[in-house]
């Protein structure tokens, strides 16, 4: 039931797209009249194919990384491919850069362009600071960075902290970069300077940690999303039949579970629901919840929850261009 509720979703959202959008939102129909509806159909079956594989606890984790790689591949591969000359592959209207930190600091610089803030925002409602572990185009270098690393080292409490500063940093940059009338060609170089660097904090400390620094650490969007993600309902927990095995913990690379949190009952702030700590736990201690409350099934929390995310993905690996 799941699987066809994902592909319903999928093809029920997109269909909106192909039918009344004022030009081609869908890939396939900026190639050929009509090729909209295949690709509708094929992304609502991949949809399902993901939504399956994500529900197997077996395969959650591996499976969650691999398409989150392959949509930023395919993000930014469509980018290049654009401005290499093939003009179907860009979106309509301005070109901006594919830089997370932009989502706040391009619409302060510009004093227009909402579009990626309200679809940040909505994104957060629906699945909370899932988008950091799901959708992000840029989350799954640092994801795959952190995962070269063993042993798991913590990066310290001082994180939450230097994010909060980036954020603060760059809002206050894209404030000044207006008020001055600076122009476009280096706020562009600006921005791209950025995420240059929080590659270099992807290689430097979270491929040496172990953890996901770029994510937790240097990403202003990362404290956006965990904070406004407690409008979300859904929650990680952890259930009194935990037995403190520690198995789960080193399945956690957003640097949110250690014994204390455990015992709290609770991952810490930077928890983005990636799941992972969930289908590592061997005694279901570790589950899905609404809210923080215990639920009667939290497997069907979690089913919900990953439709909902799995949705979210075919979406925006249907239409997310630059």
């Amino acid at each position: 039931m799941a699987l066809v509720a994902c592909a319903l979703a999928t093809a029920f959202l997109l269909a909106p797209l192909q039918i009344v959008a004022p030009y081609p939102m869908l890939l396939a129909e900026r190639f050929a009249r009509g090729a909209g509806w295949v690709e509708i159909a094929a992304v609502a079956l991949y949809a399902a194919w993901i939504c399956g594989r994500l529900l197997d606890p077996e395969r959650q984790s591996g499976t969650r990384k691999r398409v989150w790689l392959l949509f930023s591949a395919v993000f930014y591969l469509q980018l290049v491919l654009g401005l290499a000359g093939v003009r179907p592959l860009l979106m309509a209207g301005a070109l901006h850069v594919p830089v997370p930190a932009l989502i706040v600091a391009g619409p302060i610089y510009r004093g227009e362009g909402l579009f990626m803030p309200i679809l940040f925002v909505a994104t957060v409602i629906l699945v909370g600071p899932a988008w950091c572990s799901h959708l992000c185009y840029v989350g799954a270098w640092d994801a795959y960075a952190g995962g070269l690393a063993r042993p798991l080292r913590s990066i310290g409490p001082a994180r939450r902290l230097i994010q909060i500063a980036s954020l603060g940093a760059v809002a206050a940059a894209a404030v000044l970069l207006r008020v001055l009338r600076a122009p476009g060609l280096l706020a562009t170089g600006l921005g791209i300077g950025f995420g240059v660097a929080g590659v270099g904090v992807m290689l430097l400390v979270s491929r040496r940690n172990g953890t996901m620094a770029h994510c937790t650490a240097w990403c202003p969007i990362g404290i956006l999303s965990t904070t406004l993600g407690k409008l979300s309902p859904w929650r990680v927990r952890v259930a009194p039949e935990c037995t403190g095995c520690g198995r789960c913990l080193p399945a956690c690379r957003y640097n949110a579970l250690d014994m204390e949190r455990i015992r709290a009952g609770s991952p810490g702030a930077s928890c983005t629901l990636c799941g992972d700590c969930v289908t590592r736990c061997r005694d279901g201690a570790l589950v899905f919840s609404l809210y923080g409350h215990r639920a009667r099934s939290p497997e069907r929390v979690r089913t919900a929850f990953t439709v909902a995310v799995t949705v979210l993905h075919a979406l925006f690996l249907a239409v997310a261009r630059v």
